[in-house]
């Protein structure tokens, strides 16, 4: 019965969030009462809230303290970060159609981030990329590389397109990372990484918008030609 019943739950719980009787950052009410409200069993209850933790809707803790329980949070990129992991380690996912959505989403994100040009959001990317120019490690450079992808993609301001960019960045970090050992020359490799990302936050600073675009569909695109991933 726990394995149907439990999508009362999830439906009940959809139903409270859009009425607006649950809110962001309220937590569920307890077993007990969520098995009484929804009219199904405390085995469903647990079932539901396993299900709505692994989709990033809530977080829980365990203890008796204040932050016990399961808060609502709404994390969008956990679940959606989750499931290209496991279609990318699995061949399922090729890159290329995750290189193609990078181009699609970071050209579009370069463009409104160059539009908005807000030097308070830029700050968090230029910092980045002064970490990179540190790194001496590949892995340590391309994990920067991807946070600053993420970063970019967060100064366009949009909340889903953020959150999209978050959940990529995992299999983004590992494709490129996978890469390395068919980059010959590295650093030579890593100092053009270097100038193109330079090139791309000065033209979204500057509010170069096409520029912007241009390239950072460039970049992507040459750094997967050029390194023979897929």
């Amino acid at each position: 019965m726990a394995a149907r019943t439990y999508q009362l739950v999830l439906a009940g719980v959809e139903g409270d969030l859009t009425a607006g009787r649950l809110t962001v950052g309220e937590k569920l009410p307890g077993e007990r009462a969520m098995a009484e409200r929804y009219q199904v069993s405390r085995a469903s209850v647990r079932e539901a809230v396993r299900i709505l933790e692994a989709l990033g809707v809530i977080r829980t803790a365990v203890g008796s303290g204040p932050d016990a329980g399961a808060t609502i949070t709404a994390d969008l990129a956990a679940p959606m970060g989750a499931a290209l992991r496991w279609h990318l380690a699995s061949r399922h996912l090729p890159v290329a159609d995750l290189v193609q959505a990078r181009v699609l989403i970071e050209t579009w994100s370069a463009g409104a981030a160059a539009a908005e040009a807000d030097p308070g959001r830029l700050a968090d990317a230029a910092r980045l990329l002064d970490a990179m120019d540190l790194a001496s490690a590949p892995t340590e450079f391309l994990a920067l590389d991807a946070r600053f992808h993420v970063a970019l993609a967060e100064c366009a301001g949009n909340s889903v397109v953020a959150a999209i960019m978050s959940a990529m960045r995992t299999g983004i970090e590992s494709y490129v990372t996978a890469a390395t050992d068919r980059i010959d020359d590295w650093p030579t490799m890593v100092g053009r990484l270097r100038a193109e990302h330079r090139a791309i936050l000065d033209a979204v600073r500057d509010g170069r918008a096409a520029d912007a675009s241009s390239l950072v569909s460039r970049h992507i695109t040459g750094f997967y030609l050029d390194a023979g991933v897929g």
